[in-house]
């Protein structure tokens, strides 16, 4: 099986559309675990018919052939699976290992599935050939202005000049982090001052390139395997600054390009706490390059194991590049640790995570969400002085 994460927040749209992808990917998810494969397969098919974006149809279609495989329906199986391969699925090693298509490995079409899958390396081991990307941007403008001219047909405006043209690295953005295209034009077209504002802002990847490099380089020094992938520059839908799939580093970059003179009347609190300032767009680069280097680690369902996973993306980004990508928690914490570290305490060992991190929905005035990002930081700084050998 494939996992990916449903957001809470998508249970929120109101396109019919959205609901109903949804809809059959949990049913279809919870028949999976009562080992109700058949039916299970069913609604996975039937959401890979409602997927605006090629990672969800491939998650789904990799999912019902998993199912068709367990309900005895082998050939059925192979088709789907080779659906998924050709939507773009690679991760062959996960395929040779799941135990979920040990029925098809005998099949004559397996071996030619196999061998169909083009594996391509997106990173290097040398920091000054990391590639930073920005189509995705400058693609997501020419749409913005058609579809401000022509608003009645936005939706295909977008799809046909920023979502079919789109990277490697927005189409994985897309399919984690937006999942449905009419909610993605909604929330952009909630926001026309914020845009018309923000658009310089965006283009100014290039000019912190030395800046950004210089943390890969630093990054290199203190881990001789480090691995330096693409960085994908894109326009979100305010809900992911960034984020690093098997594509490299995705950025919304216009989450992160806040000067004075960009309005933020439009955006909600949360949002308004998370608009990161222009400068510190190296800061969230050398976050996200330590998740893309975090493959292999064990981790469970536990708050501490999740608040480490970004705690340590938090210290070492910071060790590298000068700066936390999440400095606003640190100025709200001051004077708060003990009573911070008590709340955490209680709920450290169970799985929590969701009252610690990416909770944006219990953002308040008076308290930010996302502080399992400042424990683990200071869990794992703690260890690090605490260490004879730094490295």
């Amino acid at each position: 099986m494939l996992k990916l994460n449903h957001i809470l927040v998508f249970l929120l749209l109101t396109s019919s559309v959205a609901v109903a992808q949804i809809r059959h990917e949990r049913i279809a998810d919870s028949l999976y675990k009562a080992k109700n494969f058949k039916q299970a397969g069913q609604h996975y098919l039937k959401a890979t018919e409602q997927s605006d974006f090629k990672v969800l149809k491939i998650s789904n279609y990799y999912n019902a052939a998993c199912c068709y495989a367990l309900s005895n329906q082998q050939d059925s199986a192979l088709v789907l699976l080779t659906n998924a391969v050709n939507s773009g699925y690679k991760n062959i090693d996960h395929l040779k290992k799941d135990t979920d298509l040990e029925s098809l490995r005998s099949l004559p079409g397996w071996p030619k599935l196999l061998n169909s899958i083009k594996v391509t390396k997106n990173s290097t081991t040398d920091p000054y050939k990391a590639k930073l990307i920005t189509t995705d941007v400058k693609n997501f403008w020419t749409a913005y202005d058609l579809a401000k001219k022509d608003t009645a047909n936005s939706i295909n405006i977008y799809k046909k000049y920023y979502v079919e043209p789109a990277t490697d690295g927005l189409q994985d953005y897309l399919g984690y982090k937006i999942r449905n295209l009419k909610y993605f034009v909604k929330s952009v077209n909630a926001k026309p001052e914020f845009y018309a504002a923000v658009r310089k802002n965006t283009f100014a990847v290039d000019q912190m390139k030395p800046q950004m490099i210089q943390s890969f380089v630093n990054f290199k020094k203190i881990y001789n395997n480090a691995q330096f992938p693409n960085i994908y520059f894109v326009i979100g839908a305010f809900n992911s600054g960034g984020t690093s799939t098997e594509a490299g580093l995705l950025i919304g970059v216009d989450q992160s390009a806040r000067t004075e003179d960009v309005p933020v009347k439009e955006l909600n609190l949360w949002q308004k706490n998370n608009f990161a300032n222009l400068k510190s767009l190296p800061n969230l680069i050398a976050h996200e390059l330590i998740h893309f280097n975090q493959k292999g680690l064990a981790n469970d369902t536990t708050l501490l194991s999740n608040a480490l996973v970004e705690g340590m993306a938090d210290f070492i980004g910071e060790l590298i590049s000068g700066k936390t990508a999440n400095e606003r928690l640190f100025v709200w914490a001051k004077g708060k640790e003990k009573q911070v570290w008590a709340d955490f305490e209680k709920e450290m060992y169970l799985n929590r995570a969701r009252n610690w991190i990416a909770n944006s929905d219990q953002e308040t005035a008076d308290k930010p969400a996302d502080l399992g990002y400042w424990v683990g930081y200071q869990i794992c700084k703690a260890y690090y002085d605490k260490s004879t050998d730094k490295n």
